[in-house]
């Protein structure tokens, strides 16, 4: 789990995982492992929008009634920040739910045909 937050394959932990920064690479160039089936669809950006969220609400809120600064001093603390933590938080995220999915050996649903 280690080596994927790195960006590594989660199966051998040498290969790269990502082609760009958000982007998977089509499979692994050390043991072959293909990253066709792991699929981890907006499962990160959820937990980034929670998390985020959570962090700048209470920050901002908490600033507001301590010191309470003009609006222009909130836009110019929050964004920045609220873009270095989605954007930051992101990858990692993304990478623990494509290790979790080789993991537990996820697949698309079936259904069984009698």
């Amino acid at each position: 789990m280690i080596k994927t937050l790195a960006g590594r394959c989660p199966r051998c932990g040498e290969g790269r995982l990502y082609a760009g920064y958000l982007k998977l690479a089509p499979g692994c160039p050390s043991c072959g492992l293909s990253y066709e089936k792991l699929d981890q669809g907006d499962g990160p950006a959820v937990f980034v929008i929670l998390i985020a969220g959570f962090l700048i609400c209470a920050l901002a809120l908490w600033v507001e009634v301590t010191w309470s600064p003009p609006y222009w001093v909130h836009i110019a603390l929050w964004a920045p920040l609220t873009l270095a933590l989605t954007l930051g938080l992101l990858r990692p995220l993304k990478s623990v739910m494509v290790a979790q999915q080789y993991r537990m050996r996820a697949e698309e649903g079936r259904l069984e045909q009698p």
